[in-house]
């Protein structure tokens, strides 16, 4: 029984915690493949916090999530960029990245479709740029060989 009560007492405190620290973990990360795929979990986790904190009035912890997702998606790009691999001949990573980008933009925008109207363009910068990034992903996967 105490075991089970400690148990429940240390989930609750591991979904309290700030997701900063998910981030710090990926950038801490020296495989820069692990860390794109760090950072997009932690957008993620992010994402879900901002509609968390949305739901619950938090407006300034919406907006710190809202910029810990852009920061994340960042930190994912960057990283696939500086392997310095081409995405037509390893595409493992980049797929992966792509996939996990098309997602968050859709939740970016079901997340928005449930906000009051006045405040969805707190979304509009995030969603522009995760949308940036599949783009430029996509594109990288996508385009023919160089002549």
């Amino acid at each position: 029984m105490k075991r089970a009560l400690l148990w429940a007492a240390l989930i609750s405190t591991a979904a309290t915690l700030p997701a900063a620290a998910d981030l710090k973990q990926a950038m801490a990360e020296s495989n820069l493949e692990k860390r794109s795929a760090l950072a997009l979990e932690n957008a993620e986790a992010a994402l879900k916090a901002a509609r968390e904190a949305y739901q619950k009035g938090e407006n300034d912890r919406m907006a710190a999530e809202i910029a810990e997702v852009e920061q994340s998606v960042d930190l994912a790009y960057d990283s696939l960029t500086q392997t310095g691999k081409d995405p037509r001949r390893s595409p493992r990573w980049f797929k992966h990245a792509e996939i996990e980008t098309r997602g968050l933009e859709r939740r970016l925008e079901t997340a928005q479709q449930e906000m009051n109207y006045a405040d969805r363009p707190a979304f509009d910068k995030v969603r522009d740029r995760v949308r940036q990034v599949h783009e430029d992903l996509l594109m990288g996967l996508m385009e023919g060989k160089r002549r």
